[in-house]
């Protein structure tokens, strides 16, 4: 569960739209009423522009293009990432990603500085699978350059039906653009991930904040009590957040009666949000977090922080501390609006800086190679990065390559084929196709086996089991 480049972290966040959903933190909806009053004066110069068009333009005007493109400016102007404009088929998609299943690769991503920026994969996604990791930048869809895109926008160029291929070409640090094929599938919003580890410690992973995942994780806390839980590790890693109520919910479970979950701050006016009456789990905790865990796990972070001491484990969170509320049109379409801030229960603004952890434990090296293309051969005599990657994999796993220095030698073409002859794969000492598939698979369970996050959360709630 992390950011493993290639296998790309287990964790997640929900994305929907391409499965990729600017999902932030959804406040409410609210129906906007009928558009003010025309005669207003400052919009004189919005409908004198307009007129002009209509009139004076040397062809027909696309008028819903038109208006749609006023109303994105309008929300560009903001300067804000979060606030945005849907036209229909953008709002449909956006409240798929709430409550149902949707087709495409399963990212969440947002605009940054006029970039497609991914915030996270979802778990088990075409996207995670593929090796898409939190912070690559899209620079195109298809070969077609997206800056300067919405993220709505790209999202329409990136989802697609279920067996149909989009490459998407990303950046990643200051590495050269590379190409990744992903064959769009049908994402489903499966929330909740439980399973029991050994001396009873439960690891649950909630990968967004939708509407049943209070439900999905209240079903996983009694089955892991029935196989005898002691203690939990809480996992929001790469969960890009989701809905405001579901986050609270949840955070009430970890929260004494009466204590504070959370303040929302609109305009300087303050509201408190203190946890209810109801069912506690009642065994110690941990919560890992990492880069991709954004907005509504960050709530939860703080809440169980500040009014639960319960240890954070991991690297700091994303940092996004504002409330959106979508307002649906009377066309279908909406307009998702930042109309407020929230604090932690310390009154802490998380914005653009993250919560840290109690425990900070980064991820090991080899987990942020980045992915092969399969469709590659990588051979001897060869010098390239992907040659370097693929030396790296090998080494992570047990193969001796020599130096990793992006040569492809005679030492590297001897590990190659010891890795395809103890994986019953043809021996050429070429990596491709399958051999490619294979190594990058056996790096992931690598990764997995050897989670020092997960292993740090479970050293850390032991002792607090111990207490």
């Amino acid at each position: 569960m992390k950011p493993f480049v290639f296998l790309i972290m287990i964790l997640s966040l929900i994305v929907a739209t391409v499965g990729i959903t600017v999902f932030s933190l959804t406040i409410g909806k609210e129906k906007v009423g009928e558009m003010a009053n025309p005669q207003r004066s400052e919009f004189a110069k919005l409908y004198l522009a307009y007129d002009k068009l209509k009139q004076e333009y040397y062809k027909d005007i696309d008028q819903d293009a038109i208006v749609n493109g006023a109303i994105n400016g309008m929300l560009d102007a903001l300067g804000d990432p979060y606030s945005d404009y849907m036209n229909e088929e953008e709002a449909s998609q956006f409240n798929e990603s709430i409550s149902s299943s949707f087709q495409g690769i399963g990212a969440e991503i947002q605009e940054r500085d006029g970039v497609i920026t991914v915030v996270s994969p979802i778990k088990n996604s075409p996207a995670e699978k593929a090796g898409v990791l939190p912070n690559d930048k899209i620079m195109a869809v298809d070969g077609k350059d997206i800056k300067g895109l919405s993220a709505s926008e790209a999202v329409l160029l990136i989802r697609g039906n279920k067996g149909t291929k989009v490459t998407l070409s990303i950046k990643r640090g200051e590495s050269a653009a590379m190409d990744i094929t992903i064959v769009r599938d049908e994402i489903p919003i499966e929330t909740v991930y439980a399973e029991m580890m050994d001396d009873q410690v439960a690891h649950i992973i909630i990968s967004s904040f939708s509407t049943n995942t209070y439900d999905e994780l209240l079903d996983a806390i009694n089955e892991m009590n029935s196989q005898g839980m002691k203690a939990l590790v809480l996992d929001v890693r790469q969960n890009p957040g989701g809905l405001l109520n579901s986050a609270i919910d949840i955070s009430t479970l970890f929260v004494e009666d009466g204590k504070p979950i959370v303040q929302v701050d609109v305009r300087g006016e303050k509201d408190v949000t203190t946890a209810s009456p109801g069912e506690r789990v009642k065994v110690p905790v941990t919560l890992i977090i990492d880069e991709g865990s954004a907005s509504a796990s960050e709530i939860l972070a703080g809440a169980l922080s500040e009014s639960a001491n319960v240890p954070l484990v991991g690297v700091n969170s994303f940092g996004k501390g504002t409330v959106q509320t979508v307002n649906d049109l009377p066309d279908g379409s909406n307009i998702k609006i930042t109309t407020a801030k929230w604090l932690t229960p310390d009154g802490n603004w998380i914005h653009e800086k993250g919560i840290a952890p109690d425990y900070v434990v980064e991820y090991p090296s080899y987990a942020m190679l980045a992915p092969l293309d399969p469709s590659m051969i990588l051979k001897e005599n060869q010098s390239s990065e992907a040659v370097q990657n693929a030396e790296e994999m090998l080494k992570a796993v047990g193969y001796e390559v020599g130096k990793v220095d992006g040569n492809f030698d005679a030492q590297m073409t001897a590990a190659v084929k010891k890795f395809q002859s103890d994986n019953k794969l043809a021996s050429t000492g070429e990596l491709t196709g399958e051999s490619s598939f294979i190594l990058m698979d056996k790096l992931r369970q690598k990764i997995l086996n050897e989670d020092p996050q997960l292993l740090k959360a479970k050293e850390v709630v032991l002792e607090l089991l111990k207490k």
